[in-house]
């Protein structure tokens, strides 16, 4: 009996794109890596900023940047509305934080990472970049078991329930800012423990979807807009629940919204209206973390760990990667 494999020739390019990701978030992790340690950010970032667009414009993509390192004069390259690709393949949207947790990198501590997501054009969230106000979980409870409008104890309460464990066996991540002590206040309150994390605010979302490996359930705070998005996106491959709230706080920040499709300031966005469509969502580790091992260089050989997740699947990838030909690092 024959078996019929042919797919699609969109999904042969899906596929394919998959891995060349990989490809992409390799290069910025090894540029910024080189500079870790060396206590200059914005050094370490412009690294990873020209690995990451120089490998992006080599993609069979006619791609935009819709989350990028910020506006077209603020950022000479990755800025919003750039386009990348040779233009020979899909129209898509990207979504780039070419080095999440530059001071992280650059005190050579832990969670450092290159990250990127690609849907199809118009499935990701054009968020300006401002503040968010998020609330995430990872998979396997029921739908709407927290809220962003529900105060952090009883978004706690609820989650142990549906856990079957007791609040103070409740581990969650809040980013540690001034901002944030009413809310860890709150939070300590209900016998929960907090993970407090200096940056990083992309792979502190992301650490919900392995809550058994990570020890985190819950994600609460306000971070960047922008990385929400990213965050959103890698949550989705794997069936979690994340919502966000933009904080336009400023006429200036509402009008700029506005210009980028925003109708609703107040409006609270759930995790498909962040991310929607197939979704990739590629990071590479710079430094060592919870989730990532960070780029080792050899005299031979530079070793990277990149995770791949892919939505219209459900598929989570571990690629360890050993790279003999260290040219391919060099930038142009």
């Amino acid at each position: 009996m024959s078996v019929d494999l042919r797919i699609s020739p969109d999904q042969i390019i899906e596929r394919y794109l998959s891995m060349e990701l990989v490809r992409v978030t390799e290069r910025a992790a090894v540029a910024a890596a080189r500079l870790r340690g060396h206590g200059d950010e914005k050094a370490a970032d412009q690294a990873a900023v020209d690995a990451m667009r120089r490998e992006l414009n080599r993609l069979p993509i006619d791609g935009e940047i819709v989350i990028g390192e910020g506006e077209r004069d603020e950022a000479p390259m990755l800025f919003i509305g750039e386009k990348v690709g040779n233009k020979q393949g899909p129209k898509v949207h990207i979504a780039v934080d070419p080095l999440e947790g530059t001071t992280l990198c650059a005190k050579d501590m832990p969670g450092s990472i290159a990250v990127m997501a690609m849907a199809g054009a118009g499935q990701l969230l054009y968020a300006p970049d401002v503040y968010m106000n998020k609330i995430a979980i990872g998979p396997g409870y029921p739908q709407g078991v927290v809220d962003l409008d529900a105060s952090a104890a009883d978004n706690i309460n609820a989650l142990a329930r549906a856990k079957g464990v007791k609040p103070h066996e409740i581990n969650t991540l809040i980013m540690d800012r001034p901002r944030h002590e009413k809310l860890i206040a709150e939070v300590r309150k209900t016998g929960a423990s907090i993970r407090l994390i200096t940056d990083g605010d992309v792979a502190g979302v992301i650490f919900c979807t392995e809550p058994e490996k990570t020890g985190i359930d819950l994600y609460l705070g306000i971070g960047g807009a922008p990385e929400g998005v990213l965050a959103a996106a890698a949550l989705r491959c794997v069936g979690g629940q994340m919502q966000g709230r933009l904080i336009l706080d400023t006429e200036e920040k509402r009008a700029r919204a506005a210009t980028m499709g925003v109708k609703d300031p107040n409006k609270k966005y759930d995790m498909a209206e962040m991310a929607s469509g197939d979704v990739i969502v590629c990071a590479t580790g710079v430094t060592d973390g919870g989730m990532l091992s960070g780029v080792r260089f050899g005299p031979e050989v530079i070793e990277t760990e990149t995770i791949v997740y892919r939505s219209i699947t459900g598929t989570v990838r571990r690629i360890y990667g050993e790279h003999r030909e260290l040219s391919k690092f060099k930038l142009d």
